[in-house]
């Protein structure tokens, strides 16, 4: 990956970027806990572990720090878990689908090399003059892919260049 920019995107209003091939990684708002309980379903969010009012009040937070980029319209997707997609759907920049290549590995580590894999084939694959995607996913997926250890809510913006791994541009923290 390309060295990070020295300087962090600030808080407040935010400078405009070139948006074009722009891939925004971006771990879930904030879910309190680790993990998911026992018994977790994919198909129940009751099962899981969700967003508390502080992270739905996150994500539509980053949805406005996005669209300050210049960012107003993009292809969202997201893990299936519940906490990404009700994040990808509160950032309201677009319809969100599920690619289970952003599906937490957590506590299944002999899933992480094949789903990285996967995730590295879908960013090489992306245009470098395509339309802003959005990628909302886990801790451990953005940690795999990048080395970083994104906080909660935390987006690392990259560009497509046609290769599975994507220039580094910077972090967008809330």
């Amino acid at each position: 990956m390309a060295v990070l920019l020295s300087i962090l995107l600030p808080a407040g209003p935010a400078r405009s970027m070139e948006t074009t091939g722009l891939v925004v990684l971006m771990r879930h708002a904030q879910a309190p806990g680790t993990g998911d309980p026992p018994g977790f379903r994919l198909e129940d969010c009751a099962t899981q572990r969700n967003l508390s009012d502080g992270g739905r009040a996150q994500a539509g937070r980053i949805g406005d720090r996005l669209r300050q980029l210049g960012i107003r319209e993009a292809r969202v997707l997201s893990s299936r878990w519940c906490r990404c997609l009700d994040t990808a759907r509160l950032l309201d920049l677009g319809p969100v689908a599920g690619l289970p290549a952003l599906d937490s590995f957590f506590g299944q580590a002999e899933d992480a090399k094949g789903q990285t894999a996967g995730l590295r084939q879908f960013l090489a694959d992306l245009p470098r003059d395509g339309a802003p995607v959005i990628l909302v996913t886990h801790q451990v997926n953005i940690t795999a892919l990048t080395g970083i250890f994104p906080a909660s809510g935390e987006a690392i913006l990259l560009r497509a260049n046609g290769t599975p791994t994507p220039d580094l541009l910077d972090r967008l923290a809330d």
